[in-house]
Parts: structure tokens; C-alpha cells; sequence
């Protein structure tokens, strides 16, 4: 029962009471009960509300040892394996998650993370160094406005494959460190190093670039 529905039951229980009856120590009674269910209600509401925001740690940045998760479909929430990843794309989605509280870093949008399969003779020297088995894990966020990087296509500016943003055209060639091959993006998006355990995918270290788009002066 509401707040709302527990406060008119009390007034109209005492409004059909006879005004010229006086209110003993019963009809007291039964005024406080129904103040303090209605009370134990609302402090009901507000546990639901904050039930429903992200645990402590959800919005901080992936650290060094989190496992990457499927941020998406199916599988969301389970942690990615090297088998997971199909050579050659498309890009896996993925969250951190700290291993020891379990908690996933889904609160904030900023640690939404692209991993990709290459062939290592397709890389260049500095980003073929920071692969593993070809697999590299990159920001999923823009560096134009902060869109989500979204689609895997052919580029307009080339035979490859690459990460597009569709909200303005910015495409990024993962071959190179994702560093901008068409559109308005300024800068390639920031990459993350990982490592492989027994399959699992981690996080190896902080992002290499900034993430997200350049907030203006």
C-alpha cells in the first residue's frame, strides 16, 4: 500500500467517526498504527529507489587485472574469451569488471570498450606491439562529440574495414592504433592494454589516449 492510500485511510476512518464521541485510548492507538505503516511505506519507496543506483565503483575507470565482459547481447555480463573474438571482426562490445566485487563498470558510458581480431602482419610496428594474438581493445567512444563507435564497415576512404561512428561519419583503422582515416573525429580513439590468461581477456593498464570527445573552453 502507498503513502498516499495509508494516509486517506486514516482520515477517512476518523472523519466517519462520531464528532460528539470522545476519542479514547483505543481510537489513539490505531491512529499511531496507521502512522507508522505508513511511514514503513515510504521508507519502502525510498530503499526501492536507491536499490536501483549503480554499486560503488560501477563509473571508475577500468583498472589493471578487471576481466572484459560482453556489455551486450546473450552473453552480457560473461567474461570474453580469445575464442569469442572472430578474426578479422566484427568488434566485441565489452565492460570492465573487477574481479574481486564482481561489480561491472557499466556506470559510466566512457568505459564501453570495442575488441578486435586483426591478422598481426595487417598492424603496424607500435600497435602490432600492443596485441595479443592480434587482439587489441579500444574506446567506444568517439573523439568528435562522444557518439558511440557502433558500426564495422568498409571505409570511404579505403578497401579496409574499420570503426565507424555513424552520428557524424568518423571512421578509425584499428590497424593503426585507430588513428581518424575519414570524418570530423580529431584524434584516434584511446586504446586499452590487455592481457590473456588461460583465455580470459583483462585489462593490462590504464587507456593510452583520451577517452571521449574534447570538452570546448
Amino acid at each position: 500500500m502507498s503513502c498516499a492510500s495509508l494516509s486517506n485511510t486514516s482520515s477517512s476512518s476518523e472523519g466517519a467517526a462520531d464528532p460528539d464521541i470522545d476519542k479514547g485510548p483505543e481510537q489513539t492507538r490505531r491512529t499511531v498504527l496507521l502512522g507508522a505503516m505508513a511511514a514503513t511505506a515510504c521508507l519502502g519507496c525510498s530503499d526501492l529507489s536507491r536499490a536501483g543506483e549503480d554499486p560503488p565503483g560501477s563509473d571508475e575507470r577500468p583498472k589493471k587485472g578487471d576481466l572484459l565482459v560482453f556489455s551486450e547481447g546473450e552473453q552480457e555480463g560473461k567474461p570474453i574469451t580469445s575464442a569469442d573474438i572472430p578474426k578479422g571482426g566484427p568488434p566485441v562490445h565489452a565492460w570492465p569488471k573487477d574481479p574481486v566485487t564482481s561489480v561491472v563498470r557499466s556506470g559510466s558510458r566512457l568505459n564501453e570498450i570495442l575488441i578486435i581480431r586483426l591478422d598481426p602482419a595487417e598492424l603496424d610496428e607500435q600497435t602490432g606491439a600492443r596485441a595479443v594474438d592480434g587482439i587489441l581493445a579500444y574506446s567506444a567512444i568517439c573523439s568528435h562529440a562522444g557518439c558511440p563507435v557502433t558500426a564495422w564497415v568498409k571505409s570511404d576512404a579505403g578497401d579496409k574495414e574499420v570503426f565507424k561512428c555513424m552520428c557524424h561519419n568518423s571512421e578509425y583503422d584499428p590497424r593503426a592504433g585507430a588513428q581518424v582515416v575519414f570524418g570530423p573525429a580529431p584524434r584516434r580513439l584511446a586504446a586499452l592494454p590487455i592481457a590473456l590468461a588461460e583465455g580470459a581477456i583483462s585489462v593490462a593498464g590504464s587507456f593510452v589516449g583520451k577517452v571521449g570527445a574534447v570538452q570546448p573552453g
